[in-house]
C-alpha cells in the first residue's frame, strides 16, 4: 500500500515544476488527481485530469474545487502548491504596491479560499491531508521579496492554523520549505539576479548551489517525494510542522 491510493488528490500548480512532478508521483501510486493552474497548455501535457482556474480569486478557488469534486469526488489530499515568485521585486522603499498585492492574491488569499472550501468536507468525512508548498524563505527573508516572503510567512501561519482546527477530524495539515530549485520560476529569479549583477544565470546558481553543505541545489524529485509522504496515510504522526528541503542550509 502506498497510503495515497484510491484517494481524491487535488494538486495546484501542477502545469510544471513541483506541482507537476508531485501530481505525477501521487498518480503513479494511485490516487485520483485533479491538476490545477492557469496555463491550459502546460496542464494538458501532463497527461492527468485537469481544471483551469485563476486561483487567486474567490470565484475561480470555487469552481476549483466544484470541477474536482463533480469529476473525482471530494478532496481527501490537498497539495497547495501555486505561487508567484520575487523575481520583478524591488527593496521595501521601492516596492510596487500593485506587485504586492497580486502576491498576495495568489500566495495567500487563494490557499485561504481554497482550505476554507476542502477542508470544511474533509472534517465531514473525517479524514484528510494537506501539505502547502512555503519556502525557505518562509522562515528566513530574502533580500529585496518583501512580498514574497510575507506572504511565505503567512503560508505557513495558514497552515498551522489548519493543523489546530482540523487535527481533531482526522486531518494533518503541513509544509514544505523548498531551498533553491531550478523551476522556472527561479529560473526567471535567476536572470533578473543575473542582469542586476552583472553575471551569468550559471554563476548565479553557483553562488546559490554553494549555499547548501552538499554544493548543490534541491532536486524537483526531493521536494515531490517529501510532499507525496505527507500526503499519505503513514504520515498520520506529523501535523502543524513546516519541514524544510533545504539540504541541511543554516537559512
Amino acid at each position: 500500500m502506498t497510503g495515497v491510493a484510491g484517494r481524491v488528490a487535488m494538486v495546484t500548480g501542477a502545469g510544471r515544476g513541483i506541482g507537476r512532478r508531485t501530481a505525477e508521483l501521487l498518480a503513479e501510486r494511485g490516487a485520483n488527481v485533479m491538476c490545477v493552474a492557469r496555463s491550459e497548455n502546460e496542464l494538458a501535457d501532463v497527461g492527468l485530469p485537469y481544471t483551469v482556474a485563476d486561483l487567486g480569486t474567490p470565484d475561480g478557488c470555487a469552481a476549483a474545487v466544484a470541477s474536482t469534486e463533480d469529476r473525482l469526488g471530494p478532496v481527501e489530499i490537498f497539495v497547495c502548491n501555486h505561487g508567484l515568485g520575487s523575481a520583478q521585486e524591488k527593496v521595501i522603499w521601492e516596492q510596487n504596491p500593485e506587485l504586492w498585492a497580486e502576491t498576495m492574491r495568489v500566495n495567500l488569499d487563494g490557499p485561504f479560499y481554497l482550505s476554507r472550501l476542502i477542508v470544511g468536507r474533509m472534517v465531514e468525512m473525517g479524514y484528510g491531508r494537506v501539505v502547502y508548498t512555503s519556502s525557505t524563505a518562509g522562515l528566513v527573508a530574502e533580500f529585496a521579496g518583501s512580498a514574497y516572503n510575507s506572504s511565505k510567512h503567512g503560508l505557513l501561519g495558514l497552515m498551522r492554523s489548519v493543523a489546530v482546527d482540523a487535527g481533531p477530524h482526522g486531518i494533518t495539515s503541513n509544509a514544505v520549505l523548498p531551498g533553491w530549485v531550478r523551476t522556472e520560476m527561479a529560473e526567471n529569479s535567476a536572470a533578473q539576479e543575473a542582469s542586476d549583477h552583472g553575471m551569468t544565470i550559471d554563476q548565479v546558481w553557483e553562488r546559490r548551489a554553494a549555499l547548501y553543505p552538499p554544493g548543490r541545489v534541491v532536486s524537483v524529485d526531493e521536494v515531490a517525494e517529501t510532499i507525496a509522504f505527507l500526503a499519505s496515510e503513514q504520515a498520520s504522526g506529523i501535523n502543524g510542522e513546516a519541514i524544510k528541503v533545504a539540504l541541511g542550509s543554516v537559512a
